[in-house]
């Protein structure tokens, strides 16, 4: 995955907690999704562009939007 830094520092879960997303590998260029960090959402990559729509995303275990941080 080639995405900017600066692009990533500003993506956001589009579900309505707004979370950051991470890659989904610490390998960058390895990550082929990026992942909410509050519900595990995973949102793919597609020819280095992320595909932030809810109806394209595999939700997390709980669920978009769930808040898995306390667990």
């Amino acid at each position: 995955m080639n995405i900017d830094p600066v692009l990533l520092e500003i993506l956001a879960c589009p579900c309505e907690h707004h979370a950051p997303v991470e890659p989904d590998t610490a390998d960058l260029a390895a990550a082929t999704a990026l992942v909410c960090t509050r519900c595990a959402t995973s949102f793919p990559v597609r020819d280095d562009i992320p595909v932030m729509l809810l109806d394209e995303a595999t939700p997390g275990p709980q669920g978009v939007g769930a808040d898995l941080t306390d667990q």
